[in-house]
């Protein structure tokens, strides 16, 4: 993998965070065009009137959806997975590795949270330094070692850095609106089929809930491009801050196999340092397209020997 500076990544990912602002509400505008142009028959000037008179509240839904996240998304993350504030006091430990990481490459200590499960795994959220953190498992830090544990944890803190963390928590936003639309409109299909609603009426449903169905299907796809060359440059940058590529590839070794941990949310499990899980067959093949996460086989090898 083409190795890209700091600096960069950090640009690139604000460019696609801006991108992402501007893109999903277009998404869903070219969404509701597309069911216009079925709805009026073609017929350009109607189609245009309405387009003015919707978009409006377009945007304002999803400002104001994505005002709500934003400002409620840590209590939301904190409550999917049921992790608590780790204090100093506990887990000395873990600080010292943290605050030690964080001085090596002049950046702000992000919050510690732990969620008490004997799963090995770990992750990092927030949008801003206000609410950048990184959470462990009660699991992975009584497992693995000093060596093993700051490999972890500086993997999780070159999220940060990267603004990954930041990124990855817009597209979920995002894609939370898309999934809330096709899950209105299914129920309405439903609803309407079962009020005899008019043909027309029916027709033009079915119309918008093949539409979003397919844009939330290319919205997904997006976001799971996004989450799987994220971890090879977190673990690249791991080891530039450690120094010590071969212990997060033993801690990876370990994570391999023992990283279920449960959450409400799928989304949610986009932000753990791991989050694959092993199937046969065809089914491995359907798993491999749609995994949020790189096979970790191949990150411990890319770790140990560089290809």
């Amino acid at each position: 993998m083409q190795f890209i500076g700091l600096q960069s990544q950090i640009a690139r990912n604000n460019r696609r965070s801006f991108l992402l602002l501007i893109g999903f509400p277009a998404l869903i505008l070219f969404g509701i065009l597309v069911i216009m142009y079925f709805s009026f028959q073609g017929d350009t000037e109607q189609i245009a009137s309405a387009i003015l008179m919707v978009a409006p509240f377009v945007l304002a839904g999803v400002g104001i959806w994505f005002l709500i996240a934003y400002l409620s998304h840590t209590a939301i993350i904190r409550a999917t997975t049921g992790s608590r504030t780790l204090e100093r006091k506990e887990n000395q430990r873990v600080y010292n590795l943290t605050e030690n990481l964080c001085m090596s490459v002049g950046m702000p200590i992000p919050k510690l949270y732990v969620i008490d499960s004997p799963v090995l795994n770990a992750y990092a959220s927030g949008i801003d330094k206000n609410s950048f953190a990184v959470t462990l498992t009660t699991g992975i830090i009584e497992t693995l070692d000093d060596h093993e544990l700051e490999g972890v944890i500086a993997h999780e803190l070159t999220h940060i850095r990267n603004r990954d963390v930041r990124l990855l928590i817009i597209s979920i936003i995002f894609v939370g609106i898309f999934a809330f639309i096709v899950e209105i409109l299914f129920r309405s299909v439903l609803h309407g089929n079962r009020g005899r609603r008019d043909k027309s009426d029916g027709r033009v449903l079915i119309i918008a809930l093949l539409v979003a169905i397919v844009v939330y299907f290319f919205s997904i796809l997006f976001r799971f491009a996004l989450s799987r060359s994220r971890e090879y440059m977190a673990d690249a940058g791991a080891v530039e801050m450690t120094k010590n590529g071969p212990a997060l590839a033993s801690a990876l070794r370990k994570i391999s196999g023992n990283s279920d941990l449960d959450a409400a949310s799928e989304d949610v499990k986009e932000l753990y340092i791991d989050n694959s899980k092993k199937k046969a067959g065809f089914f491995s093949f359907l798993s491999g397209l749609f995994a949020t996460h790189p096979p970790i086989e191949k990150r411990i090898q890319i770790l140990e020997h560089g290809i």
